[in-house]
């Protein structure tokens, strides 16, 4: 395993390896294959398009991998390549390698020159190369070879340089000021990469606000460069000041006191920001969001979403089982202390939804004691305090660490095994994962529900004797702690099956355009899929309740599911199935939307990467790279997995813009 973008990227099975380097290799030589160029750019990376590619670029690229210059990529040559893009600084080795095009560990300054020629920048722009920023790497008589160490340096600072030779070459007669009309091509042709199309379009209205006039100083020009090769350090200076919090409007003031206590971020620049971002939406303040509007996805970004994809599909069997029980204790906790605290929250509901429910048409008068949920709410608090509406809590809360914990771990393991390779699941997949973490949990809930009910029905016989819950466990046995079991399957079952798959859609929606979900769409999300999976499961959960309570003196007594189904609809009615539905969606509903937020947010601040896919409901929205009209290869395996990433990033880190296309079609 090696540490690559904040998170680990495990190399590729050399047996494997060989055998997609055979898929692709068409030239055999000597009893060895060998991949060409356009094999290895176009039909293996799919870098860049087949039926019109640069010819020269695509040779140029190559070579990045032939290390013995010889035009062709042998397998020593690929798989060495593999291991080199598992590398943290995988970028600025794969840039080295492309100017280093005689292949001996140094860049000269003629492979420098020679590679800088055939970019789009220096066709449109020439640097030049007799300045004393390229005497200062390469000498005065440009003998100097640099080696990779200097060389990851000189890149970095020459992306910087070309802006200022820009700006030079339009400052004509030496003033400090360029046009905005010069400012607008330099920061297109030189720093495009960093560039949002809100941006872009708005350049020349930017500068003319913010310079109040035509010109554009060259402390304004390097302010504005600098604001935007820094922009998650802003990112991180609003964190700062909201506490976290995405959707808080931030003052100009507020700002800029919390970047001056976390950086050197100067005045210059945050007024900058605040123009940008006044432009476009001109309320003087800003949210997380204009920050994304203003910054582009880098490369750094591409490859943590990449990585963030290769955790979300890697099989589980890959790890140690160590690992694999360290991280089932951790879901665990967060799992038993999210639930804990979603019970709690909304207890005093569920013990009026039981009672509720519990009520039946008889001919003593006891049973007609509650006219509706707010009465049998009333009348709980009247005659046996507040906390009677939290009769039978204490066994809930026992139960709640083992129901989340396998809950969670058997959806998990299920959509794992239904994924594809893409790490994408089908809806049938996520019902089915649902509803299998729904028939897991009943082991655990069904003896501490029927604990529970009896206990909160308990109060309701006046001058009864304190009923305690291990009275109750020792009255029942082990067999009757799963009375009304079937029952329990029947609403477990679907509620998870409804619940799950409506969480993630319904959160899915209510996420901003990054994938980011803020505290309070969590919740409504919990809270909206709770509503259809409480409601439809309501005559299971009374059935189970009729099965689970103590038969009084003179009530009907069942035998089963259907033995009650069928005397509930003979003696009450079919709305009898109904009864309660009221109070189980207040309580349902607004429970799960507690516990997932709580959970969610547990998992957001305290998780610990295993190497094995998020908590449930806490998946990456990972942005696809590239216009994702083409399906990622399956083949890139290991190092290849970022192979994409690592090459876009030559041009969107270091602005080394090769030509793509070819003037005519190539053949």
């Amino acid at each position: 395993m090696t540490l690559l973008g904040g998170g680990f990227l495990k190399r590729a099975n050399p047996s494997h390896l060989q055998d997609i380097f055979n898929k692709y290799a068409t030239v055999e030589k000597n009893g060895e294959k060998f991949m060409t160029p356009e094999d290895f750019i176009i039909k293996f990376l799919n870098f860049l398009d087949e039926k019109n590619y640069n010819v020269d670029t695509t040779k140029l690229l190559a070579a990045i991998v032939d290390t013995s210059k010889d035009g062709l990529i042998s397998y020593q040559e690929f798989q060495a390549f593999e291991g080199l893009l598992c590398f943290p600084d995988a970028l600025y080795k794969t840039a080295f390698q492309l100017f280093d095009t005689n292949g001996n560990g140094m860049v000269s300054f003629q492979e420098f020159v020679e590679v800088m020629q055939k970019t789009e920048l220096q066709k449109k722009i020439p640097f030049n190369m007799n300045s004393p920023f390229i005497e200062l790497y390469f000498g005065r008589d440009k003998k100097r070879l640099v080696t990779y160490n200097e060389f990851s340096q000189f890149l970095h600072d020459f992306h910087e340089e070309y802006a200022i030779e820009g700006f030079r070459r339009a400052d004509k007669e030496g003033t400090g000021f360029i046009s905005i009309l010069d400012f607008q091509d330099i920061m297109i042709s030189i720093k495009s990469h960093l560039l949002t199309k809100q941006v872009q379009s708005h350049l020349i209205e930017t500068a003319r606000e913010s310079q109040g006039g035509s010109r554009v100083s060259f402390p304004y020009f390097i302010a504005f460069n600098s604001l935007l090769n820094n922009m998650e350090l802003v990112k991180r200076i609003y964190l700062n000041v909201t506490n976290g919090h995405r959707t808080q409007e931030v003052s100009k003031e507020e700002f800029m006191h919390s970047a001056q206590a976390m950086s050197q971020m100067t005045p210059l620049e945050v007024e900058i920001l605040f123009h940008l971002c006044d432009i476009l939406h001109q309320t003087g303040r800003i949210v997380y969001n204009d920050l994304y509007a203003i910054a582009p996805e880098q490369y750094f970004k591409q490859i943590t979403n990449r990585l963030a994809e290769i955790h979300a599909v890697s099989s589980p069997e890959e790890r140690g089982v160590v690992i694999q029980i360290l991280e089932s204790t951790y879901r665990f906790a967060l799992g038993s202390i999210a639930g804990a605290v979603g019970a709690t929250a909304v207890y005093p509901i569920d013990l009026v939804k039981t009672r509720m429910q519990n009520q039946r048409a008889g001919s003593f008068i006891g049973e007609l004691m509650y006219r509706n949920s707010l009465d049998c709410f009333k009348k709980v608090v009247r005659h046996e305090g507040i906390l009677g509406l939290y009769r039978g809590l204490l066994p809930q809360l026992m139960g709640v660490a083992p129901e989340k914990a396998i809950k969670l771990t058997v959806n998990d393991l299920v959509r794992d095994k239904l994924m594809d390779k893409n790490g994408n699941i089908p809806l049938i997949g996520e019902i089915v994962a649902g509803a299998c973490a729904g028939g897991s949990q009943v082991v655990f809930t069904n003896p501490l529900e029927i604990v529970k009910i009896r206990l909160q029905v308990a109060g309701e016989i006046a001058g009864g004797a304190k009923v305690r819950a291990w009275t109750v466990v020792k009255e029942l046995g082990l067999f009757g702690l799963y009375k009304g079991a079937k029952a329990c399957l029947l609403r477990d079952v679907p509620f998870s099956a409804i619940y799950f798959p409506a969480y993630a859609h319904t959160k899915a929606k209510f996420a901003d355009e990054n994938g980011y979900n803020s505290p309070l769409s969590l919740l409504v999300s919990g809270a909206i899929a709770g509503i259809p999976a409480a409601s439809l499961v309501t005559p299971a959960d009374v059935i189970k309740t009729r099965l689970q309570v103590v038969t009084r003196a003179g009530q009907t007594t069942y035998t089963g599911v259907l033995d009650a189904t069928r005397k509930i609809f003979v003696e009450e009615g079919f709305r009898a199935f109904w009864k309660g539905a009221v109070a189980r969606v207040f309580r349902s509903s607004p429970q799960f939307g507690v516990t997932l937020v709580t959970y969610e947010l547990l998992q957001r601040y305290l998780y610990i990467d295993f190497g094995g896919t998020r908590p449930t409901g806490s998946e990456l929205k990972v942005t696809a790279i590239g216009d994702g009209k083409k399906p990622r290869n399956p083949d890139h395996v290991g190092g290849y997995s970022v192979s994409l990433p690592i090459f876009t990033g030559i041009e969107t880190k270091f602005g080394l813009c090769l030509p793509k296309f070819n003037t005519t079609k190539a053949s």
